[in-house]
């Protein structure tokens, strides 16, 4: 048989002579190891029990078969007899203790709501309702501030001045104006300047709209008159023109909300109020509040010219994070949980879509506290209407009795869903949404009208915004007629109001549906989306 080539030489295929030349070989390798190459050769595998135990260390075979926790405990007890045992106990604490501490804290952090509890319920009621101020008012500092500081400047100074403070309504220019006050008059007393005489007025509640001046002449204690055909008004102009009679007088600050209620024909009572803080010697500073955005460039243009026209500061509507963060500081205040965090999440995010109203998310919130009253309300009721046996089965099994209780320990995402779809769900939103298409776009042109405060406008002028509207997303609009018998079908539906006139170009046109229903029905359509924003 033919030798193989390269073939490697073994004990067994090896005579005498050459076994003694390998082994001569090996044995002058460092350490005198015999090392043959009859490792090389294939070897029959080895058991596990037939391994030498000495060949690993016990160290690496205990490593090897615990867990990385029971490594850790290991090591802890492992520790020198005279190191700090005190130490090893706080790190097993912090390692094994601490995440169960924590859980239990976030549990305990505030105790459990219970619903049935007639003084709680009225706490939870209280604290959410529009006529209550929070103790904190949040997400309108820089408002305050820039009014504040307009009011410190006028204060100093001892000068008149005028500010407009606008935006939609529910957007906490009231409670704004009602904190800064508060600031002002501390800040007075600290800095020892005089306290400025504060009136404050809702105009709705005056009877004529120039009863307005007289309010302001009774702060001032100007009560006798020279002659009785002189009104307020003169009465004032002539105190705020001459030195003598206005030197005595202390700096008065005027709050003046739902100040377009003001808003005549002539928009002189509006013209006047804003003139008494130019007159030389004026010692009046006016705060005037209205929704309108552009009262001020619409209503008083004179002011423009004479330059002197208020400087404005303008309250956006809230976000959903800024709804989501007040809601969670007025219920901060009480001992318990009241809302799931989703549900809360829930609201902000509709009502912040719709309109960004606050009140309207506070009632939206008390309505799914009316949702819970009414389920455990249904639930007693269906508990009291089971047999015995089933009352019975129910005594024997908690776990599910459990699971019910804890669930209505708290108002969830379902009970807020529930409100908001009553809340926003209307009649006129459901008519809003099965309209025609160039319906809704007719609509959505006129609260882009709207939407400054504007009270009505012409047919024509409704034309020109639906036409731009149309043009914007290249929709082909409808023509005059067509529009005008819209505007028809929407008035026999109570969603616009049309007036009469022989041109119908002319005939007049108002809102009758509120804004925020016309928001919330079409937002959910993607085309009035972006235009609604």
């Amino acid at each position: 048989m033919p030798a193989i080539a390269g073939r490697i030489p073994t004990p067994f295929s090896c005579g005498p002579a050459e076994l003694s030349h390998i082994m001569a070989v090996n044995s002058e390798k460092p350490g005198g190891a015999i090392r043959s190459n009859i490792e090389s050769t294939p070897q029959k595998r080895k058991l596990r029990s037939e391994t030498s135990p000495m060949l690993e260390n016990p160290m690496d075979l205990s490593a090897r078969r615990k867990s990385p926790r029971l490594r850790v405990n290991a090591s802890l007890h492992n520790t020198p007899a005279n190191g700090n045992e005190k130490g090893s106990d706080e790190i097993e604490m912090k390692l094994y203790k601490l995440p169960e501490k924590r859980l239990l804290d976030s549990f305990n952090a505030k105790s459990k709501w219970n619903p049935k509890d007639s003084e709680q319920m009225r706490e939870v009621k209280e604290a959410l309702h529009v006529s209550v101020a929070p103790p904190t008012i949040v997400c309108r500092e820089d408002e305050q501030k820039r009014v504040l500081e307009f009011c410190k400047a006028c204060i100093e100074q001892e000068k008149a001045g005028s500010l407009y403070v606008c935006g939609c309504p529910g957007t906490g220019k009231s409670l704004s104006m009602e904190k800064v006050k508060e600031i002002l008059v501390d800040w007075t007393r600290e800095a020892d300047f005089q306290q400025p005489d504060v009136l404050s007025i809702t105009c709705t509640s005056l009877t004529n709209t120039s009863d307005i001046f007289t309010k302001i002449l009774g702060r001032n204690q100007t009560q006798k008159k020279t002659n009785g055909s002189i009104s307020s008004l003169q009465q004032l102009q002539s105190m705020y023109s001459q030195k003598t009679s206005s030197a005595s007088l202390n700096m008065t600050m005027i709050i003046a909300d739902e100040l377009d209620y003001l808003i005549t024909k002539d928009r002189a009572v509006l013209h006047d109020l804003f003139m008494l803080t130019t007159f030389p010697f004026s010692r009046c500073v006016l705060i005037g509040i209205a929704n309108a955005i552009d009262l001020a460039d619409r209503f008083l243009p004179r002011l423009k010219s004479l330059n002197c026209q208020p400087i404005v500061v303008t309250f956006r509507a809230y976000s959903k994070d800024q709804i989501l963060r007040i809601l969670q500081e007025r219920l901060s205040e009480l001992p318990y949980t009241v809302f799931q965090q989703q549900a809360l999440e829930l609201c902000a995010r509709k009502v912040a879509a719709a309109s960004g109203d606050m009140r309207k998310a506070l009632c939206v919130c008390r309505s799914a506290i009316e949702m819970l009253e009414a389920e455990m309300r249904e639930s007693t009721r269906h508990s009291n209407s089971l047999s015995e046996e089933t009352a019975f089965i129910e005594h024997t099994t908690p776990a599910p009795n459990n699971v019910k209780k804890q669930e209505i320990d708290v108002i969830r995402i379902d009970h807020m869903a529930i409100a908001l779809s009553k809340t926003y769900q209307s009649p006129v939103v459901d008519t809003i949404q099965n309209l025609p298409h160039h319906q809704q776009i007719l609509l959505c042109s006129a609260v882009k009208l709207f939407c400054g405060g504007k009270k009505d406008t012409t047919l024509w002028e409704l034309n020109k915004s639906y036409m731009n509207f149309c043009k914007s997303e290249r929709v082909p609009p409808a023509g005059i007629l067509e529009l005008s018998s819209m505007c028809r079908v929407l008035h026999d539906q109570g969603l616009l109001k049309l007036g009469q006139s022989r041109d119908d170009k002319l005939r007049r046109v108002q809102l009758k549906a509120d804004e925020a229903d016309i928001t919330f029905a079409l937002q959910g359509i993607r085309f009035f989306r972006n235009c609604l924003q």
